[in-house]
């Protein structure tokens, strides 16, 4: 669908390939676009006013300061999010986060509990939090079109109490991460429609991607045998989730 923008976008900087709308083959495009020609950007809040419409009533209430009742059922349900963090000179991140569902515990009306998993212990998020607390999260969950999302404030926990709100269910974590909520809404699902993310027929798309270790192969010039890449990721995989179990 965005084959007509790439096909006529030309790169300044070299040669970049990229997969077409039918993601069944990839195209070299060039793209003569530079962030130092301001002629195109928009710089302040008149601008945006008047490219987009008043956002509806409903949706300008939609915002609350709680965790009511039924906020805290979709929480409670989702074994999926994404964690958005920055660092203090503003460089952004996003880290997904993966469990049972459970895994995010609503402590009261204005914070939220999840544990830190095994990781790739480089804790880009963790760091980001102590340097900078404010953090967003996406929550989704399977099958579902409409997400949750959630602003407020980070903190790091090692307070025994919170570390055993998932115990029976996953090992206890090394730390937890708490949410102060300041605002939280439901977003529409438009994205995920667009997308097709749950549909499973639109999947075939996706079939010939390049994998993980093809990718690290390009970014580190093929040292790695590829064969013995993945049996080693998988192994890391497989080692790393049973390390997230409960003890027997």
């Amino acid at each position: 669908r965005m084959g007509g923008f790439y096909d006529r976008a030309r790169l300044s900087r070299g040669d970049l390939a990229v997969a077409t709308g039918s993601n069944r083959y990839a195209r070299t495009i060039e793209y003569g676009w530079s962030p130092d020609v301001p002629e195109h950007h928009i710089t302040k809040l008149e601008q945006l006013a008047e490219l987009y419409r008043a956002p509806s009533k409903r949706v300008s209430t939609k915002q609350t300061q709680t965790i009511d009742e039924v906020t805290a059922r979709f929480l409670h349900a989702s074994p999926f999010f994404l964690l958005a963090t920055a660092d203090e000179a503003g460089r952004c991140d996003v880290s997904p986060r993966g469990g049972p569902p459970g895994q995010l515990v609503v402590l009261d009306e204005r914070r939220v509990a999840f544990p830190d998993l095994n990781g790739n212990n480089l804790v880009d998020s963790l760091r980001n939090i102590i340097a900078n607390p404010h953090a967003g999260l996406l929550i989704i969950t399977p099958g579902n079109d409409e997400t949750l999302r959630l602003n407020g404030t980070a903190t790091l926990t090692t307070d025994p109490d919170v570390l055993s709100l998932w115990d029976g269910e996953l090992r206890r974590p090394k730390l937890a991460i708490v949410i102060t909520l300041e605002d939280a809404f439901f977003h529409c699902a438009k994205s995920f429609r667009r997308a097709e993310l749950w549909e499973p027929e639109s999947w075939m798309r996706f079939a010939d991607l390049p994998d993980p270790v093809t990718m690290l192969q390009a970014h580190t010039n093929g040292e790695d045998d590829p064969a013995t890449a993945r049996a080693g990721l998988e192994d890391s995989y497989r080692a790393d989730l049973e390390q997230d179990q409960p003890p027997s």
